[in-house]
């Protein structure tokens, strides 16, 4: 049997229009999903909005708009952009549909039926960009205007009668299932960063609202609103299912192997997450890891600093798959990253057209001259032949463990040096200056092929579109995909005619 691997993006706020960061957190686990579907595993993949709340509320008014009817266009935009971002996923999941509600609601009859919920008075300062409660500590006064420190966003004091979860019953048994698990938060920075706040000490978690209507009803009294988090986090299992755990979806995907998630909203995957689910014997995710932001310059894109980067609009202008590469391979993942035209238009013309296409033109059209476009007959490989084509070999259980522990940036590294590697072989053996040695010549030429072939599977879950063009050289489709081929010398398996492709990448005139 395959083994099943579900992995999710964060379901997006779409309280306005898709940035950079949620196109990055996108790719990120459009890449994960695709390196395990190659790698031999049943994939889940799993994106959507989250729809309810103030802000939402505040922001259908703004625009003169029923909640519904405004979500349902900003909602779209979101699926509009997991199609333009080739996205792999298998549901997108809503919160506004029934199938969520129904599970929000089973799950918060749980928690209240074990006593993890109760009816009391809230009051503190409350943001509702972020849809977080902050303490005093976490506060500041800028301009006597009163912000979180972490996010910038404006807090307002509330005061209100809410339902609270008993968070606080639970800061030992988080802090011990961190101990027992210490890989479920990843990179190792934020798991620090988490432990050391869950040391610091867990108030109970207000987990209802009055004063808006935009949400999901507490089942029990229809005065309240089930706070953002509950109701957003629960998408997870929604979109399995859930309740019916007995439902393929659920019984084969959960827990989730992966949540994708930006550093930003580490708190409530990590901390308030687990502990909703612990508290009503539902096992936790495996993982969740929170990556960096996407900068523009040195601050965090947002819409009140206007400094948002559209995706579509670079998109537009150089193309998905150079974007996929860049975002992948130049920002270290779990860490903060920015893009920039040079950066982009360096890493396109180096990486891209002179170490990847150019080296595929150089091999294809040396074939089409000298063996007429045809996988040749190789002979005996040297040294230099079994040297270059072994390392996938012997590397290949280094990079699905790679993959496995998130290290994208070993991953995409191997890559990088073994196509200047490649490169560095068919410009050393020469095969132009081995006419009069027809097998040599032919071997360089098969090895050359080989190592295309391999670099395609690689690259796929990175630059898909580009390694189907690359695989239609030797009439290969995505059904053909096969990651751990890469092990060996696949090529006599394949017809024997190859296809000339066009250009990949065209370099970037740095004048324009």
């Amino acid at each position: 049997m395959k083994s099943k691997y579900y992995i999710t993006t964060p379901i997006y706020y779409p309280s306005a229009k898709p940035h950079m960061g949620h196109a990055y957190s996108s790719i990120i686990a459009d890449f994960f999903a695709r390196f395990k579907k190659i790698s031999g595993n049943d994939v889940y993949f799993l994106t959507g909005t989250d729809e309810h709340g103030q802000k939402i509320e505040r922001a259908a008014k703004q625009n003169n708009k029923e909640p519904l009817t405004f979500c349902d266009e900003i909602s779209q935009n979101f699926k509009n952009l997991s199609k333009t971002l080739n996205l792999s996923n298998n549901d997108f999941i809503r919160t506004t549909e029934p199938r969520h509600k129904k599970a929000v609601q089973h799950l918060w009859n749980i928690l209240e039926k074990k006593g993890e919920i109760y009816l009391s008075k809230y009051s503190g300062w409350y943001s509702v960009s972020d849809e977080a409660f902050y303490t005093e500590d976490e506060i500041e006064e800028v301009d006597n205007i009163k912000k979180s420190k972490a996010s910038g966003s404006l807090v307002e004091w509330v005061e209100e009668e809410s339902y609270f979860f008993k968070l606080s019953n639970w800061q030992d048994k988080l802090l011990e299932f961190y101990e027992k698990n210490k890989e479920f938060i990843l990179p190792i920075s934020r798991r620090n960063e988490v432990i050391s706040f869950v040391k610091s000490g867990l108030k109970d978690l207000s987990v209802s609202r009055k004063s808006f209507k935009w949400g999901i009803t507490v089942p029990t009294n229809e005065n309240h609103i089930i706070y953002v988090w509950l109701d957003a986090l629960t998408n997870y299992i929604s979109a399995l299912n859930y309740p019916d755990t007995s439902h393929n979806l659920y019984k084969n995907f959960w827990p989730a192997n992966l949540h994708v998630i930006g550093k930003d909203i580490l708190r409530f995957h990590a901390v308030y997450w687990p502990a909703f689910l612990l508290a009503a014997d539902i096992k936790p995710p495996l993982r969740v890891y929170g990556h960096g932001w996407i900068l523009a310059g040195d601050e965090k894109m947002s819409k009140s600093k206007g400094n948002i980067l559209d995706p579509l609009e670079i998109i537009d202008k150089y193309g998905l798959d150079p974007l996929r590469y860049y975002l992948i391979k130049e920002v270290s993942f779990g860490n903060d990253g920015n893009i920039s035209k040079e950066k982009l238009e360096n890493c396109i013309n180096s990486d891209l057209a002179n170490n990847f296409g150019n080296f595929i033109q150089r091999v294809v059209s040396f074939n089409e001259k000298n063996i007429g476009l045809k996988i040749p007959e190789k002979g005996n490989f040297n040294n230099k032949d079994l040297k270059i084509l072994s390392v996938f070999e012997k590397e290949y259980n280094n990079l699905v463990n790679f993959i496995d522990t998130q290290n994208l940036n070993l991953y995409i590294n191997f890559i990088v040096d073994n196509l200047f590697a490649a490169n560095k072989y068919f410009n050393d053996e020469e095969p132009w200056n081995k006419k009069n040695d027809l097998k040599r010549l032919n071997t360089i030429v098969y090895v050359a092929l080989e190592l295309i072939r391999k670099f395609a599977l690689l690259l796929y879950p990175i630059t898909p579109d580009t390694s189907l063009k690359v695989l239609k050289i030797f009439n290969m489709n995505e059904n053909d995909i096969n990651l751990a081929t890469i092990k060996n010398h696949e090529l006599n398996k394949i017809n024997s005619k190859i296809n000339k492709i066009g250009i990949l990448f065209k370099k970037i005139d740095k004048n324009d």
